[in-house]
């Protein structure tokens, strides 16, 4: 019997281990930290054995093919013994593909990828399809596999989950945008990120689609050098020949071989440039996926938005807070500071990843006039924006963030958690921080 071992046993791991224990696979989980009880639970009620808080190296080399979690990073002494014993590892995505028929679209990009693959579930959700949500939202696509099947599945990929991905195919694959992010997993190097990013359209057949941004410089130049066999559904603010999806008098356009329609921008439930690309490639992949135009057009106008992106937390005082949590990188942070107004107080900081602030510093300099550096280690933001903006103040926790946010905001100002920086030195993840942000806020 095929040996498999599950590294990591969060939400995606522990599936793994179940679609590997009903495929009748001598399954084994081991997690480094500690398991969620609810990941236990589920564990238990499939009778597979699993280990926390260690790495049983003898157990581990003993598999015949490791899944891998995909928040351990190559440098892990781990995966550097498995890649030694020339043990193939591969993700929870490429394990569970290989047990549906299902269509497959995918999302990818290096901002809005979250707010696209939850629009698109929902648009496929309103018109009728039996379609499932997974990758780095929703329920992990090997358990839904193992327990429940739909037709399609909406998955949201990053590029470590990417990394690992080697038969898999997207029918829809859609790239949304590369800019720097999570360098620090990739040497510093850029291309190798580019790279992976890239590996949606590994496998992609004549009858497949890609779905991209056609504006992006870095996804210009990959595809002038890369043999791109898919069909393709570029998009942008302004027409142009092969465009699928642009903006003209106010109307978004949709361009496509299944149908043609537009919606006023003004029905849109999403606002800001950022969010017009992302309804852009969920209008498209829905399009491709055969939703009426009168579906599309009621789902866009109803979406309710994703929490910790952009979300409106509460005015207190004359003052608006807004939750930007998941802006995990400098890009991130830009569209948002282009989509604010108003005057700024900032909140930036957490563990840098190679950031580059230089992108940023002209809309800082316009619209912020207060900057709190939110971390343990705020050298490299003092390094860059001291001078820059009237008043700076560090802070290290979410209340003391927040009360210095206050004091230093007026009447009709907005205070904007907008971190360009990972959560993990003061906070579990992203989600952790924005509510606690939340949390700060309701109870000034």
């Amino acid at each position: 019997m095929k040996k498999i071992v599950v590294l990591g046993a969060g939400e995606s791991g522990a599936g793994a281990a179940v679609l590997a224990k009903k495929k009748d696979f001598d399954v084994w989980v081991s997690d480094k930290s500690l398991i969620k009880d609810n990941y236990k639970a589920l564990l238990n009620q499939y009778d597979i054995a699993w280990e926390e808080g260690e790495h049983s190296m003898d157990k581990i080399l003993a598999a015949d093919e490791v899944i891998k979690s995909p928040g351990i990073p190559d440098k892990a002494p781990v995966i550097q013994a498995i890649k030694e014993k020339n043990i193939p590892i591969i993700s929870e995505i490429e394990f569970a593909a290989r047990y549906t028929d299902a269509k497959m679209i995918c999302i990818t990009g290096s901002n809005g990828k979250t707010t696209t693959t939850m629009l698109t579930y929902h648009i496929m959700k309103q018109g009728g399809l039996n379609v499932g949500l997974a990758g780095n939202v929703g329920k992990s696509l090997a358990l839904q596999v193992a327990e429940s099947q739909h037709d399609y599945y909406v998955i949201e990929l990053s590029s470590f989950q990417l990394d690992y991905m080697f038969d898999f195919r997207a029918n829809v694959a859609v790239l949304l945008n590369i800019t720097p992010d999570h360098l620090d997993r990739y040497h510093y190097n850029m291309q190798e990120y580019v790279d992976a990013k890239f590996r949606i359209i590994q496998n992609q057949t004549p009858q497949d689609a890609f779905v991209y941004w056609n504006d992006d410089p870095i996804i210009a130049k990959e595809i002038a050098k890369r043999d791109i066999v898919a069909q393709a559904f570029p998009f942008s603010l302004q027409r142009h020949d092969g465009i699928k999806a642009f903006i003209e008098n106010n109307l978004l356009v949709i361009n496509t071989p299944e149908q043609n329609f537009e919606i006023e921008q003004e029905a849109l439930s999403l606002r800001g440039t950022h969010n017009m690309y992302n309804t852009m490639a969920s209008a498209i992949a829905a399009n491709i996926a055969h939703i009426k135009k009168d579906e599309i057009r009621r789902a866009l106008g109803d979406f309710q938005g994703v929490e910790h992106r952009l979300e409106r937390v509460l005015k207190v005082g004359g003052v608006s807070y807004i939750n930007d949590s998941k802006a995990t990188n400098v890009n991130s942070c830009w569209y948002a500071l282009e989509s604010m107004k108003t005057p700024l107080v900032l909140i930036l900081g957490g563990t840098d990843k190679g950031n580059d602030y230089t992108e940023i510093e002209a809309l800082v300099r316009e619209k912020v006039h207060s900057l709190i550096f939110l971390g343990l280690d705020n050298e490299k933001l003092h390094a860059f924006f001291d001078g820059k903006v009237p008043n700076i103040r560090d802070a290290r926790s979410m209340e003391e963030a927040v009360k210095q946010a206050a004091e230093l905001a007026h009447d009709g100002d907005t205070v904007l958690l907008s971190p360009c920086c990972a959560s993990f030195d003061l906070f579990n993840n992203y989600e952790d921080r924005g509510r606690q942000f939340k949390a700060c806020v309701r109870a000034l």
